[in-house]
């Protein structure tokens, strides 16, 4: 049965599910996001004093999770990083960073609004713009020219005004902004389709800057699905994919699935061959709400919650192997720098 046919109990029952959940996150992700950045918005000028950097270099920055610091971004050595970590005034409540350009997501001074703020290598401020929405996700490409965030919305007259999910995408270089996808040409299984329930998330770059893979969710589905840039169209690759993250080789993604079709069962990691399609379950069993980070080639890093508004970041083998290690103590939204 075509997705654009699958309207029966099924389909309205696994999409009742899809937004129950993203509700749930939702207001998990405001409560963590009040309490990680509860100070506001750091001035410019501070920021530009602050010792960290985003060069690429032997480095991982993730945002700190501790009550001392929390909301801060943190650096650490690749190579040890149980080191002590470099904090920056600077504070977020998502974040992620590439060849020398990083994005922050955060609270708007005192405001209950948010921001995106594109940093540069020294975390000077290079554009911000307001967000609709609470931030949920954050990604740079690889070059540094695109940066993309996820935020949930409210008010979309389908879904009852539940919580749905709405990607943003800028050109740093052209400034162009593309403030959602929901305007682009879809296609589902290779025909055109059309429908009011889109929703999207967790974008990842190519290394071109021309492609994107994200998530789409549309009656009762979700897809993998490959964005072009230039045209501006969305195809479907693959479903039962959440929140993909590209390998630096391009030809794997990390991604997370909900088990048994159910989110509320949680998820599990895996990672998809993007020629054959197979899919590679990681040793990492736990639920894992997270858009995971590749540190290197062979190495998935992510989040695992740990306690109200704490978590650590872990890392486990690409292949299925091994078994899930501690990274990076009292933090998340982890990325490597070089």
């Amino acid at each position: 049965m075509s997705a654009a046919t699958s309207a029966g109990k099924g389909g309205r029952l696994r999409l009742a599910l899809a937004f129950a959940c993203a509700a749930v996150l939702a207001v998990v992700a405001l409560l963590s996001i009040a309490s990680a950045t509860g100070g506001g918005r750091t001035a410019t000028a501070r920021l530009a004093g602050a010792a960290l950097s985003l060069a690429p270099g032997p480095r991982l920055v993730a945002l700190s999770t501790d009550r001392s610091s929390r909301g801060h971004l943190v650096s650490v050595p690749s190579r040890d990083p149980g080191a002590r970590r470099q904090v920056s005034p600077l504070t977020c409540a998502r974040f992620h960073a590439a060849a020398g350009t990083g994005l922050c997501l955060r609270l708007d001074g005192d405001l209950t609004t948010y921001q995106l703020v594109v940093l540069d290598a020294g975390l000077a401020q290079r554009r911000a713009i307001p967000l609709v929405g609470v931030p949920n996700r954050a990604r740079v490409s690889p070059s540094g020219r695109w940066v993309a965030w996820t935020v949930f919305v409210t008010g979309d007259s389908y879904n009852g005004g539940r919580f749905s999910t709405r990607v943003g995408l800028l050109d740093t270089h052209t400034q162009e902004l593309v403030p959602t996808l929901e305007d682009w040409a879809v296609t589902v299984g290779g025909r055109p389709y059309k429908a009011a329930d889109l929703n999207f998330w967790g974008v990842t770059f190519t290394t071109d800057d021309q492609r994107f893979y994200a998530t789409m969710s549309t009656a009762g589905h979700r897809y993998l699905v490959e964005g072009d840039l230039i045209a501006k169209t969305l195809r479907t690759l693959h479903e039962n994919v959440e929140c993909p993250s590209l390998s630096p080789d391009g030809t794997r993604l990390a991604f997370k699935s909900a088990v048994d079709g159910d989110p509320r069962r949680g998820w599990r990691l895996s990672v998809l061959d993007l020629a054959t399609m197979r899919e590679t379950r990681l040793a990492e069993t736990r639920s894992v709400d997270d858009q995971a980070a590749w540190i290197d080639g062979n190495t998935v890093a992510y989040a695992i919650p740990r306690g109200r508004g704490e978590a650590d970041v872990w890392q486990v083998p690409a292949d299925g192997s091994g078994r899930p290690r501690p990274l990076i103590g009292g933090a998340d939204s982890p990325a490597a720098l070089g």
